[in-house]
């Protein structure tokens, strides 16, 4: 193969890479990355479990603190720790599915792409005993199939609006400051439950209770994805039921 040839060939791939991966990621394909201003509402949310060990503590604090939050759950975790998603359910906060495996969109073809959605989908449907409403792609990442997909299972795509803790480590003290620092109406709030970055669950356990005191000082009112995501009222109110 000449060089020319060669380069071409690499050019081309690129290109469709390009195309199927980094574009539809700038543009997040239509995801939601926080909910209406209208009102001083947040979402907590929590990726990557179930975790045997940290989700149970988690949900102690919830209860503890009488605060909903929604759950993003990989399938084949989900699989894994029956009991621990059934807990999430019994204690009133709402499953979305993190994908199956957590594997990233970019390394995902269209086939894999359905896979991994469709997958997690029909095992918390049977789980929880309702489908799943929204997705949160690993990493936030999408791809040119991920809309068709989602039509296909009757979900929406759910980004962030405030992650105080990503790829790197973060110390409680420092997640609880972005959290009340860039605290606003409709934000949605990414946290983790499982191991992902080392340790982001112990951390996430020391600062969870300062996050929800420091929120509700600031007079927010915290809340699952779908009912931060429901539509007013005329008066301004939620709908019920």
């Amino acid at each position: 193969m000449s060089a020319r040839l060669g380069g071409a060939l690499a050019l081309g791939a690129l290109t469709a890479w390009v195309g199927y991966a980094w574009l539809p990621h700038l543009v997040a394909l239509g995801g939601i990355r926080r909910g209406p201003m209208a009102r001083r509402h947040i979402a907590l949310t929590f990726d990557d479990g179930p975790d045997t060990r940290w989700t149970p503590v988690i949900l102690d604090l919830l209860a503890r603190y009488r605060v909903r939050a929604s759950f993003f759950l990989v399938g084949e975790r989900a699989r894994q720790a029956p009991d621990v998603v059934r807990a999430i359910v019994d204690g009133g906060h709402e499953v979305g599915n993190h994908s199956w495996s957590h594997r990233s969109l970019w390394l995902c073809g269209p086939h894999r792409t359905r896979s991994e959605i469709s997958r997690a989908h029909d095992t918390l449907a049977a789980l929880t005993g309702r489908p799943p409403r929204f997705f949160r792609p690993a990493w936030g990442m999408v791809n040119a199939a991920l809309p068709a997909a989602l039509r296909a299972c009757g979900e929406r795509a759910v980004f962030w609006s405030l992650q105080p803790e990503g790829l790197g480590p973060v110390s409680a003290v420092v997640q609880v400051a972005r959290v009340l620092g860039r605290a606003h109406a409709g934000a949605i709030v990414d946290l983790h439950d499982a191991e992902g970055t080392p340790g982001a669950p112990a951390r996430l356990v020391e600062a969870l209770p300062r996050m929800i005191d420091g929120l509700r000082v600031r007079n927010y009112t915290l809340t699952t994805v779908g009912e931060l995501l429901a539509p007013l009222h005329h008066d301004g109110r939620a709908p019920t039921g």
